[in-house]
């Protein structure tokens, strides 16, 4: 069922809880409290307390912005609640939408948190305040969430010194990056939730003296407005460290890629230094090859007409010639020669 609470309060004390909204005319102030209303549920709200169709539309879509606005003489609030979840690692976002009168107070939740049942047990704990009447459930309810806030800035303060302490120790792991953009995405969310509420506090407080607003009230809304102003500071830092943290690991990523490309460099060029050497070896081996081949040449040419000489046959030519000798020795010397002339101008020798 949509209705969570319904209270008459007469002097700050809680004088009936009916079972039906019908209530506008009973005591000093209403109090109805809704989770997830229907929209019959919500047209019968509006009936009762004369709300103006556009909040209730408001209302009844969810999903809307923090903002304040005025309807003649009812406000129509809406806040975004936060909490850090911690079995999903994220921070979470309710919505809670009040429309407040003269006399009664309509508040309507689109999550379980925050808990107004436990608000407002504190809150009627305290008689004297609750007779102030809708603008001290208001502040209660401001108050209420803002407080929400500060451990969802604390746990952030914490990932984000995390990050900070895997950046300044040179990681650069891509799950970094994943991480920082996840943050940067959740603290975004916070800050459209927070930011606009330093605002509407400051509205509620330049109508207080024009609608009669307790001292007390009042002051509970400096005291709540001081801690939005506080938290909205620390997640504007929390963005700018964020960003900056995304840029240095961009950059460390940049340098590592850089040193990655100068190992490789420094690996290429040594290994055609290497090749460089293989090459000239190879080259003077074959240098050392093409001279060795080329005496090898030039001694084959006397080898081979000794030997033809050198065989023991009766019939051969100039073999008992006066000459012979001298003559085989100058053709042996004369091809030399000329083998060795050939392979000087080839460069072989």
């Amino acid at each position: 069922m949509a209705l969570i609470d319904n209270a008459v309060y007469v002097g700050g004390r809680r004088v009936e809880s009916p079972s039906t909204l019908s209530l506008a005319t009973r005591g000093d102030l209403a109090w109805i409290g809704l989770l997830r209303p229907d929209p019959s549920e919500l047209e019968a709200v509006a009936t009762e307390f004369d709300l103006h169709e556009n909040a209730v539309e408001d209302a009844r879509k969810g999903h809307q912005r923090a903002k304040l606005e005025r309807y003649g003489d009812t406000l129509f609030l809406v806040l975004r609640p936060a909490w850090f979840d911690s079995s999903a690692d994220t921070v979470e976002f309710g919505e809670v939408h009040l429309f407040v009168g003269d006399r009664f107070v309509v508040s309507v939740r689109h999550a379980e948190r925050p808990d107004l049942a436990a608000l407002r047990s504190r809150v009627e704990a305290d008689p004297e305040f609750l007779a102030m009447g809708s603008e001290a459930v208001t502040a209660a309810v401001l108050d209420e969430v803002v407080d929400g806030y500060a451990p969802v800035v604390e746990v952030l303060q914490d990932h984000i010194d995390a990050i900070e302490d895997q950046l300044f120790a040179g990681q650069v792991d891509p799950g970094v990056s994943k991480r920082i953009y996840q943050l940067l995405s959740e603290v975004l969310a916070f800050q459209r939730a927070t930011k606009p509420v330093p605002a509407m506090v400051k509205g509620l407080l330049r109508g207080a003296d024009k609608y009669g607003v307790d001292d007390e009230v009042q002051h509970r809304l400096r005291n709540v407005l001081d801690h939005a102003l506080r938290v909205t500071e620390r997640v504007d830092s929390f963005r700018a460290l964020l960003e900056n943290a995304l840029t240095l690991h961009a950059t460390l990523v940049s340098q590592e890629q850089n040193e990655a490309m100068r190992r490789m460099t420094s690996a290429s060029l040594a290994q055609g230094e290497e090749s460089r050497q293989l090459a000239r070896a190879a080259h003077r081996q074959g240098e050392e090859v093409k001279k060795i081949s080329s005496w090898a040449a030039i001694l084959f040419a006397p080898g081979l007409i000794a030997g033809v000489y050198g065989m023991n046959f009766d019939h051969m030519p100039e073999l008992h010639w006066r000459y012979g000798y001298p003559v085989a020795i100058l053709g042996m010397l004369a091809l030399m020669g000329v083998l060795w002339a050939i392979f000087r101008k080839r460069n072989w020798l």
